[in-house]
């Protein structure tokens, strides 16, 4: 399996990373791909990668939480990373409409301005679009113009909103949500093909039954799996055998 996205550098993981690693390559996990945020854990992010590289995948971005008045030296200071470092991704990057649109327009700008690099780099972008997915879609369109690809990650759409991602050449991270039985998103799971998901954690937060509540991690990716299996009545061999060849076409690894 491979955990698309985990923020493992989390200082959630300090006083036990080494053993949770281990736990997750236990669990079947081959790699993980590490989301970035800002410049408070850029460095922390590509210090975890380059300890173990077959292991772990650095993305780069500017995450739209963290988008404010200075989104322009965070910008560049992403551009520096992209340019110096082997990233596998422009992420996590997008809109964030749920916390604050006080910076609603800078988060555009931001978002609009990584939609580009990941064009001009030909670098998958991995997009988070709480309460703005229909904003995060038509950005996409029109700047991308057909030529971006990527992850919408945790998706957390509709079935009409899943295929308009999936036309736009994008594919749907589905993590720890499609455990929870209130949250819609196994009806969603059920109208999609295998062939538009991967699988992924965002550990350590939104954790999946039967651990909900607790700190999320890699390893918990098989809970993810399992219950995708049960959903589409295949085994749960089959979910990682086709999730992990999507994440490899669309990352290139």
């Amino acid at each position: 399996m491979i955990d698309t996205h985990a923020h493992l550098y989390s200082a959630d993981f300090d006083r036990d990373r080494s053993e949770m690693i281990d736990r997750a390559i236990a669990a079947g996990v081959d790699q993980v791909f590490l989301p970035a945020i800002d410049r408070a854990t850029h460095i922390t992010l590509l210090e975890l990668a380059r300890s173990n590289p077959d292991f772990f995948k650095p993305m780069m971005g500017l995450h739209p939480c963290s988008v404010g008045g200075d989104f322009l030296d965070e910008l560049n200071i992403v551009r520096g990373y992209l340019e110096s470092e082997r990233c596998c991704a422009i992420g996590e990057i997008g809109l964030d409409y749920y916390h604050s649109i006080q910076w609603k327009d800078e988060q555009q700008r931001a978002f609009a301005t990584q939609i580009e690099w990941g064009v001009e780099m030909d670098l998958p972008i991995v997009i988070h679009s709480r309460s703005s997915l229909d904003d995060c879609i038509a950005m996409v369109k029109q700047i991308g113009k057909g030529r971006s690809r990527g992850v919408f990650h945790c998706f957390g759409g509709d079935v009409r909103q899943a295929k308009q991602a999936i036309e736009t050449g994008f594919y749907l991270g589905i993590g720890g949500v499609v455990t929870y039985k209130n949250a819609g998103m196994a009806k969603v799971v059920a109208e999609i093909p295998l062939d538009y998901i991967v699988l992924e954690t965002d550990a350590p937060y939104l954790t999946p039954v039967p651990h909900r509540g607790k700190r999320n991690e890699s390893s918990y990716l098989f809970f993810v799996a399992e219950k995708i299996a049960e959903i589409k009545g295949i085994s749960r061999e089959e979910v990682d055998s086709i999730t992990t060849e999507n994440a490899k076409k669309i990352f290139k690894v």
